[in-house]
């Protein structure tokens, strides 16, 4: 059995959808459907920004969330469409972060463009809860660093100021986040014990309590947007388990804002229900990576490019 799992902020790229787009109408009509959902919120259409930067806008949250997920969407119904996937081929579905709205969409609980409305909400809405400068990121990383250390680098800064476990990605590398004083406080704690830590440079500190005001917003959108139950199961962030019900997965994704990402937890627990390969749709290699780290016996694939589509259906779906 297979899983689908969907990237989180940090894979986007300049150009990261051209080569599907130029091979694939299904996957033009994903970026069509999206760019009119999203109008002129952006001051510039969301297509031509993957297509052609600049790369300081693209990165820009909210920017930067709609377009990953437009781009593995532009894949998933490549797919589809030329090669005849058919998504309840996949056990499960899960996304990192701002990838469980993509792993939605591909399974049919979100309309494509009201995804792309509530991603883009989202991203202006976590860099507006937290001023410049006041929140900070950092990667805990080392052969040391399991769950309990990082928690407990965390109680150490939260001591000083909000400071709590992120994203539990995978033993050896974990992110902590909160106010600035209190992660830089964890830092200290975490090298003394023999750790690295890495500052991360992002524009707000995500997945920590000082997202907390940009739930509100979220909630409110959500409760405007027509939400039914995924055609495949989707795992949560903040419990690691699938998630079926639209009020669950509505109160889940606001929470899912300021709550931890379990990432390592799904992985394991869909590796326990019997997924024994991994397919990340989307730029970059990060959810591979981290699988190999969780779960090594299980095998990872691919979908990033316009020649890894005949791949997958090659390895997948001809068996």
């Amino acid at each position: 059995m297979f899983a689908l799992m969907f990237p989180g902020q940090g894979a986007q790229a300049v150009g990261m959808a051209n080569s599907v787009l130029a091979a694939f109408p299904a996957a033009r009509a994903v970026m069509a459907e999206v760019d009119e959902a999203l109008g002129d919120s952006l001051g510039i259409s969301l297509s031509t920004l993957i297509a052609d930067g600049p790369e300081d806008v693209l990165r820009l949250t909210s920017n930067a969330q709609p377009a990953l997920m437009a781009t593995s969407l532009a894949l998933v119904r490549a797919l589809e469409t030329e090669f005849g996937f058919q998504t309840r081929q996949a056990a499960f579905m899960a996304g990192h972060s701002l990838g469980e709205y993509s792993a939605l969409a591909a399974a049919r609980a979100l309309a494509l463009g009201d995804c792309a409305r509530l991603l883009h909400l989202r991203g202006s809405a976590m860099q507006a809860a937290s001023p410049p400068g006041e929140g900070a990121m950092a990667s805990l990383v080392g052969p040391k660093v399991d769950i309990a250390f990082a928690e407990a680098a965390a109680e150490a800064g939260n001591a000083i100021a909000p400071c709590v476990v992120a994203n539990d990605n995978n033993v050896g590398n974990i992110v902590i986040s909160g106010a600035k004083a209190g992660v830089g406080a964890a830092i200290a704690w975490a090298q003394a014990q023999g750790a690295r830590a890495i500052p991360l440079n992002v524009s707000a500190p995500f997945h920590s309590p000082l997202m907390v005001p940009a739930e509100r917003p979220m909630q409110a959108a959500l409760a405007g947007v027509a939400l039914q139950a995924p055609c495949v199961p989707v795992y949560a962030n903040v419990t690691a388990a699938p998630v079926s019900d639209p009020a669950m997965i509505r109160e889940l994704l606001v929470r899912q804002i300021a709550g931890r990402v379990r990432w390592r937890e799904t992985v394991l627990a869909m590796a326990a229900a019997g997924i024994d390969a991994f397919v990340e749709i989307g730029p970059g290699k990060t959810l591979s990576g981290m699988v190999k780290r969780i779960a090594p016996e299980a095998r990872t694939f691919n979908i990033a490019e316009a020649a890894d589509l005949p791949a997958f259906a090659e390895a997948f779906l001809t068996r």
